[in-house]
């Protein structure tokens, strides 16, 4: 499927490897996982990691709306990126991300914090646009306008509480910002300094929660 395909992506990108399969984790009915009352009076998003606590430590599950899976099936991003696709994508890898990162920090123990998840979640839509981009190009070049596509025409929906407005606002900066290094450093001269630009997002993937702030904003 498209989700373990993905989920592949972020592993190969990061060097990480997790003994769970996303779609094992996935939910499509929403009713399953809110017992029938609304998760969000206000919106009914498409992607959403749950998680709650259990006897033996956490649950997680990954919604993601049916309609949106189905789309994705039958124009899969691995074969060809475009502009019909490209939503509905983001919003899919940025559902992996999250289970992927959670999942990855759960194994060890470490906490992780909502700001910390969407921020990481932003930048693994950039780095995994960018060399699944490269890989569909044959390897030959690196697209060098991700950041522009991805950063540059984003709006936050209106129905978002306060506090989840504040919260998206600044991973979008956060990880713009970080991006926006990115490919001045290692796309956008000529030559991709692919090896270096890997090194460097393993080891953003790894700071914990300040650190890692601290770096995406220096």
């Amino acid at each position: 499927m498209v989700l373990r395909g993905l989920q592949s992506l972020l592993e190969r990108l990061y060097d990480v490897e997790l003994p769970y399969d996303v779609d094992d984790f996935l939910v499509t009915d929403r009713r399953a996982v809110t017992c029938g009352e609304p998760h969000n009076d206000r919106r009914a998003p498409e992607e959403e990691l749950l998680l709650a606590e259990t006897a033996d430590g956490a649950g997680v599950a990954l919604y993601l709306d049916p309609d949106l899976l189905r789309r994705l099936e039958a124009a899969d991003p691995h074969l060809a990126l475009t502009e019909n696709n490209l939503a509905d994508y983001c919003t899919a890898l940025e559902g992996v991300s999250h289970f992927v990162y959670t999942a990855w920090r759960l194994e060890r123990d470490s906490p992780v914090s909502l700001l910390e998840l969407e921020t990481q979640a932003e930048v693994d839509k950039y780095a995994a646009t960018v060399f699944l981009l490269a890989r569909q190009n044959g390897g030959d070049s690196y697209p060098a306008q991700v950041h522009a596509r991805l950063f540059d025409r984003v709006s936050f929906d209106a129905r978002l509480e306060p506090d989840q407005y504040e919260r998206y606002r600044t991973a979008h900066r956060c990880a713009a910002n970080y991006c926006r290094r990115l490919e001045r450093r290692f796309v956008c001269r000529g030559v991709a300094r692919i090896e270096a630009m890997v090194r460097e997002l393993r080891g953003f993937y790894r700071l914990r929660h300040d650190a890692k702030m601290r770096h995406a904003l220096a």
